[in-house]
């Protein structure tokens, strides 16, 4: 009956002291055991976490700065480059225009010489033409002169003879 009357006895908004004993040593104890093992834990956890968090920044900065230096090497031999290509386009057009002039060259040496060559072929079948014609002309005149005569020029050192010497007589007349 002890148990009934300690419950009627009792007011059910206030706890037993030996509950409240009981509940302070357990809260002594969880503190203790926090206070001891696992607040340093945590501190240990919260400073290694700060260290990364700054280090990953120190490694952000340094990493942006190594890109920077990077996009300014980058563009420095990007002008490079350009010059280089600006320069290696201006010797090419030169060359061009070297190799132009050089063509225009050996083009009129080779037509000058095309030109001569024509010249002297010219020259020559025009000797060989003259000689024809005067061949012809002395034989014709010789003809014409026999008839004329009337008495035949056989002997053929004299009728070169005299085909010479009318030709040159012509010539003579001729360049007057």
């Amino acid at each position: 009956m002890y148990s009934i009357l300690a419950v009627v006895e009792r007011k059910p908004i206030m706890p037993l002291w030996q509950e409240v004993v009981v509940g302070a040593v357990a809260f002594g104890i969880l503190c203790f055991v926090l206070m001891k093992y696992v607040f340093p834990r945590m501190e240990q956890t919260f400073a290694a976490r700060i260290e990364a968090i700054e280090g990953g920044i120190e490694r952000a900065e340094a990493a942006r700065a190594e890109a920077e230096r990077l996009l300014d090497r980058y563009r420095a031999e990007l002008a490079e480059a350009r010059t280089d290509a600006a320069r290696i386009r201006n010797e090419a057009r030169a060359d061009v225009e070297r190799v132009r002039q050089d063509v225009l060259a050996e083009a009129r040496q080779e037509s000058d010489r095309v030109m001569a060559v024509g010249r002297e072929q010219l020259a020559a079948e025009r000797q060989t033409i003259v000689r024809e014609v005067r061949t012809e002309v002395g034989a014709l005149a010789v003809d014409l002169a026999s008839r004329i005569v009337g008495e035949s020029i056989a002997d053929e050192a004299r009728r070169r003879g005299t085909v010479e010497r009318f030709l040159t007589e012509l010539e003579s007349t001729g360049s007057r």
